[in-house]
């Protein structure tokens, strides 16, 4: 699943804050709940967003049409 531009509950936009927190959690190691503090998203609405999010596209590719 590709990132939500906007928060589902409040509607603040959150995508683009992705690339950021995705490339300090998994590449960096750094915990998810102080790079979501450094990034300012403070509502748990939002918090969920990143958290949730799981990145599928990678997989997708590989059943393209033959």
């Amino acid at each position: 699943m590709m990132m939500p531009v906007r928060c589902f509950s409040c509607g603040a936009v959150v995508a683009d804050k992705w690339e950021a927190y995705d490339k300090r959690v998994n590449k960096e190691n750094e915990a998810p709940d102080k790079v979501l503090d450094d990034l300012g998203v403070k509502r748990y609405c939002c918090r969920r967003m990143f958290v949730g999010n799981v990145e599928l596209i990678d997989e997708f590719i590989n059943f393209g049409r033959k």
